[in-house]
């Protein structure tokens, strides 16, 4: 995997954390890899098919 960088308003960062401590996503990195998974998955990958 590669790092990257990002900014974030800090209303999603606390939405981010919210989901970390509620258990549904490990950590931070896991949650936002599945945000961006979603959206390829909207905008990009569902439309080739």
């Amino acid at each position: 995997m590669k790092l990257i960088t990002i900014k974030l308003p800090e209303a999603l960062i606390e939405g981010i954390d919210e989901l970390v401590r509620s258990g549904m996503y490990p950590s931070r990195s896991a949650a936002i890899r599945a945000a961006v998974r979603d959206l390829l998955r909207r905008e990009l990958w569902d439309k080739k098919t």
